[in-house]
Formats: structure tokens, sequence, C-alpha cells
């Protein structure tokens, strides 16, 4: 899979899907500032809270084979542009969600805003991935990944501040008020979405007139199938074994990454850290994914096969998650941010390492790769379901000071190892399931 545009032409493309990737970033790792803000204002369990990133993730179940419709009919630029719409739109359902403060209306807001990342990430994902060399196709997103992450700790330090400010000492006077103060703390601190929201929604609308008008050429994948007699020997995506392990392989990581990334609020101030200092640990996890994505962009493909890469990060987020269940308090807390380390390069090398090949069913295998990013609605709130469990153990076993409370917390991050031995086996093996097909020519 190649592309004839010269690399000097590849320039402008490549700073506006930069710019998308930017956007995905700041409304996606806001999460882990809205997870304990939703969770305080609409009194909710662990388990609850987290269907804050189900709402999200979820969505790209739902609309990424509509997506891919959609750009077969319009293109990218429009699909791109119809994205950006529909986010902003979502974001202006908080505006009513904040005023009646009903749980299920923010979840709408967040899902309709999943909905147009969908869209974004359907167009922006391969198209950046084969606007070149399959070969450099790890280099590439790693650049975007840093755009999306360092906007991810922005969103999440500016978010932090506006949605945490005062979450302690609200959270003290609610464990004394009576019913109606407790109405209004809640209210006000549920109205403090408004500013923020809205201005989100106009620059999203800004930006969906502005790319109409980017100058974006039209790429396509090459065909690699074997050919035989003139017609191609796969005719199915369900003749690419290594498709569907790809696609397995990007929903659990998509899971690790967000349970890394947004659990890691809850997670410090449940280990007794104020809401102060923990709001600035998503900002850990991110920043530890930038540095080591531009470590990739100076190595790949030069210096570092995409394969080699991704076995590396598999063995280090299984080492990271064993550190994290074997320590405590706040040296537990820079090992969860330490998985941004193990996570960084994952997308990057899954991406080439399973459209490798698979020519006119790259659309198609976008798509599903796309939906697997709902790895982000399941497992998260599987975290959250194991530390609710292990919560109600100790308080049926008379148990409930701060220290046990931390630990159930950090029992949860068990769900992990699994996750990542399956990267592990995408990364050794699965990779080159390729049934039937010859071997790929690309150097991995």
């Amino acid at each position: 899979m190649s592309m004839n545009l010269k690399p000097q032409n590849n320039l402008i493309p490549v700073l506006i899907i930069a710019g998308l990737f930017f956007i995905f970033g700041f409304v996606t790792w806001i999460n882990g500032a809205l997870i304990p803000f939703m969770k305080t204002i609409n009194e909710l369990t662990e388990t609850q809270s987290y269907l804050v990133a189900s709402a999200s993730y979820i969505s790209f179940v739902v609309m990424a084979l509509p997506a891919s419709y959609i750009l077969n009919k319009i293109g990218y630029r429009k699909g791109m542009s119809l994205g950006l719409f529909v986010m902003a739109v979502g974001a202006l359902i908080f505006i009513p969600a904040a005023e009646a403060r009903t749980y299920w209306v923010f979840l709408a807001g967040i899902f309709i805003q999943g909905m147009g990342m969908t869209i974004l990430q359907t167009a922006a994902n391969p198209y950046i991935t084969i606007l070149g060399p399959i070969e450099s196709g790890a280099k590439r997103i790693a650049i975007m990944g840093i755009a999306n992450k360092t906007a991810g700790a922005l969103g999440s330090l500016v978010f932090g501040a506006i949605l945490l400010s005062g979450i302690d000492a609200v959270q003290e006077q609610l464990t004394t008020a009576s019913e109606s103060e407790k109405t209004l703390l809640l209210d006000t601190m549920a109205d403090s979405v408004f500013i923020p929201y809205i201005i989100m929604a106009f620059v999203l609308a800004i930006l969906g007139i502005l790319i109409r008008k980017a100058p974006l050429p039209h790429v396509e994948p090459i065909a690699l199938e074997e050919v035989n007699n003139g017609t191609t020997t796969k005719k199915s995506i369900f003749q690419f074994p290594h498709l569907w392990l790809g696609v397995l392989a990007l929903f659990v990581y998509v899971g690790a990454e967000v349970i890394a990334g947004d659990t890691i609020i809850s997670y410090g101030i449940s280990l007794g850290i104020p809401a102060t200092e923990a709001k600035f640990f998503t900002t850990y996890t991110l920043m530890a994914m930038v540095a080591t994505y531009a470590v990739g962009v100076f190595l790949i493909p030069k210096y570092v096969k995409q394969k080699t890469a991704l076995i590396a990060s598999a063995l280090l987020g299984i080492v990271f998650s064993i550190l994290v269940l074997s320590t405590t308090g706040f040296t537990s807390v820079l090992f969860v941010a330490a998985l941004g380390i193990a996570n960084a390069l994952v997308w990057p090398a899954i991406w080439p390492l399973t459209l490798d090949g698979l020519g006119r069913h790259t659309k198609t295998a976008s798509a599903l790769l796309i939906m697997a990013i709902s790895g982000g609605a399941i497992i998260p709130p599987l975290y959250g379901r194991i530390v609710d469990s292990n919560r109600l153990d100790l308080i049926n076993s008379g148990v409930n000071d701060a220290a046990s409370v931390g630990s159930a917390s950090t029992d949860g991050y068990w769900i992990l190892i699994p996750c990542y031995l399956i990267i592990l086996f995408f990364a050794v093996w699965g990779h080159k399931m390729k049934g039937t097909q010859r071997k790929s020519q690309v150097n991995y």
C-alpha cells in the first residue's frame, strides 16, 4: 500500500490532519476530569461514573460503518466538516444537561460528540496511514499522537481547573448539608460547564466551516492482493485473519489507554490525595505518551521496526501493570502514569500492521478498526465494577478505612494484564496471519 504523492506535497495535509487529532485529544481526554465531576454532581457509584467513557466510546460501534458509508458518499473533506458540526451539537447539549443536572442528558451529549469524532476518526486515521509509504505509517501516526496527547494534556488541565475547583470542599460539605443545601451546592457546581462548552461548540463550528476549504488531496490505497488470472484472490475481509486480530488488539488497547488516562484522577483521590493535586494526574499520563511519541518519530522506521515497537510496548504494559499492583500511594499513581509510555506506540503500530495488503478492503477494515475503539466503552466500566465489588466486600467485612479503599482501587488494575498479553500476541504472531495471501514485501 503506497501513495504517489511527493513528500513535499504532504506537509499541508499532514498539518491539517494533525489539527484534527488535536481536536480529538482535547475533547476525548477531558473525560478524566469529567468522571469525578459527574460522580459528585450526580452522586454516582464508580461503575456509573465510568459510563462517561462508555458513552463516548460506544458511539464508535454505532457510527463506524455509517461513517464509512457517509465518507464514500461525500468524501473526506465534507465528512470531516460534518463530524465537527456534530461534535458542536454534542457540546451544546451540556447546557440543558447542567441546567437540569440530569446524568442521562450529559451522557447523550457525550455520545453525540463521540458520533462526530467517529466520522472524523474514520476519515483521518486511514488517510494519514496511506498518505505515504506503509512502512513509515507508524511514524506519521506518532506525529498525530503528539498533537492528540498534547491537546489531551491541555484539555485535562483546563477542564480539571474549571470542573474540579473546590470539589474537595464540596464533598466535605455534602456530608453534613441538608437536602436543600445539597441541591444548591450541586446545582452551582454543575453550572460550571456552561461557559467552557459554549466556547467549545463555537470553536468546533468555526473549524467545521474552515475544513471545507482545506487543501486535502484525494488518496486511495493501492491493492497488494495476489492476482490470479487477472482476478484478486481476496474477495472478503473474512479472508484476512490478521485484520480481525488487529481489531481485537486495538479493542483491548483502547480500553487499557482509557483506564490509564481516565481513572488516574479518581484513583489518586481514592488514595487520599487532594483533588487539587490529583487533577494533574491525567496530564502525567499524556505527557509520558507525548515523550514516547517523539522517540517513535525519531526511531521508526529507520532504527526500529513497527513490529518491534509494538512488542516493546506490550511488554512494558505488562511490567508497569504489575508494578501498579505491587506498590502503594503516589508511587502506584506514577506507575499508572507510566502506562502512557507503554501505550504511546501501540495505536501507531497496529494501524499499518493491520491495513497492510488489504487494498480495496481498506475502507471497510478502517471502519472495523474504528469500531474497536469501543474497547474504551467496555473495559473501563469493568475496572469500575471490580473496584465497587472490592469496596463492597470491605464494607461487608467491617473495613472502611482510607488505606483499604485505596487498595480496592489498586486491585482493579489487574484487568490490564490480559489486555497487554493480547497486544503482545498480535505483535509477535497475529499480524503475520494473512491466510493464503502472499507475504507483504514491506519490511516491518
